[in-house]
């Protein structure tokens, strides 16, 4: 989101293994899309959840994947939010969950934020055409920790669920289970599901990692030229660097190693960014007059009439 930090972002997660979420944390929440069927759902909401929980009704059609980031957002206490979602998030606190949806509606800030990320559309038919029992529709559902416990964000429901009690470390484990048993139930009919993480902002992680190995480094390297000034002396220094010059020079070898490798994964990341960045781009890139000329030209190169007979006839007949 425009609004949205700088200080995090979305990952989009192919496992639920513990090696993969690992890597990424923190992890302030998930996001899970799937194919959204009506159906009841046997769990209680939570009623005495207001003041603690940051929970919203959907009034508006499209906009559940940003209602699901800003669940994750509005309830994290180690994301700062900027003055625009602080605002909103003070101004709503004492909503309840129909009126917070209508306020996100209605904030156009968070309008401005949800809009610059759609392809634009210069081309709108005349009459709108409603949804039918056959059309598909998917929906994103957010699981957050708040205050702990573990809860699955929906706003097509009256209220929060509480999955489990967790803690700030293992929320992750108790959410997985359940996004597990979601997947396996919907299995047999669609195999369609999404997953992403909101994590921190992966430039700024691999950016204090190397501030630290740096730290490191230049901290090892001053211990061996003390040592080597002193002739092997051992200092007084109670930190957690061995003494000797060949144990030291081995933890030199293993932090820069480390430090190379979080430099190349810091470059990867940049890149990765900068493609996200063209493709939100060309996404948005209104290519309609770019084909309307091309068709022109060539339709005044007598090509176009050739193509579109070529295209009309049966598969067998081009064969």
């Amino acid at each position: 989101m425009v609004l949205m930090l700088l200080c995090s972002q979305m990952e989009e997660l192919y496992s639920l293994d513990r090696e993969t979420l690992s890597v990424l944390r923190p992890v302030y929440g998930l996001i899970f899309l799937f194919k959204w069927k009506q159906e009841k759902d046997p769990r209680p909401p939570e009623s005495d959840y207001h003041g603690k929980v940051f929970f919203a009704n959907q009034v508006i059609n499209n906009a559940c994947a940003t209602q699901a980031i800003l669940s994750v957002l509005l309830n994290c206490p180690h994301i700062e939010l900027g003055q625009q979602l602080t605002d909103f998030k003070s101004f709503t606190a004492d909503f309840p969950p129909d009126l917070k949806g209508l306020a996100i509606g209605n904030s156009e800030s968070i309008r401005q934020a949800h809009n610059s990320f759609s392809p634009p559309q210069p081309i709108v038919p005349d009459e709108a055409r409603s949804a039918d029992k056959d059309d598909e529709a998917y929906h994103f559902i957010s699981y957050v920790p708040v205050d702990g416990a573990l809860y699955e964000l929906d706003g097509l429901k009256p209220g929060p669920i509480k999955i489990a009690d967790c803690t700030e470390d293992d929320w992750l484990d108790k959410a997985v289970p359940a996004i597990t048993e979601r997947t396996e139930r919907y299995s047999k009919s669609e195999i369609r599901f999404n997953l992403m993480a909101v994590i921190k902002n992966r430039k700024d992680a691999y950016n204090e990692d190397m501030e630290a190995l740096q730290k490191l480094q230049d901290k090892i390297q001053l211990r061996m030229s003390e040592e080597a000034d002193s002739k092997g002396a051992s200092s007084m220094d109670t930190d957690d660097l061995p003494a000797g010059q060949d144990a030291l020079q081995q933890k030199l070898h293993h932090v820069q190693e480390e430090l190379s490798r979080v430099q190349q994964q810091l470059a990867q990341e940049i890149e990765k960014q900068q493609d996200w960045h063209n493709e939100n781009i060309r996404r948005k890139h209104n290519y309609i007059p770019f084909l309307f000329n091309f068709l022109k030209i060539l339709a005044d190169k007598k090509l176009l009439e050739p193509l579109i007979q070529k295209a009309r006839q049966p598969k067998e007949a081009l064969q």
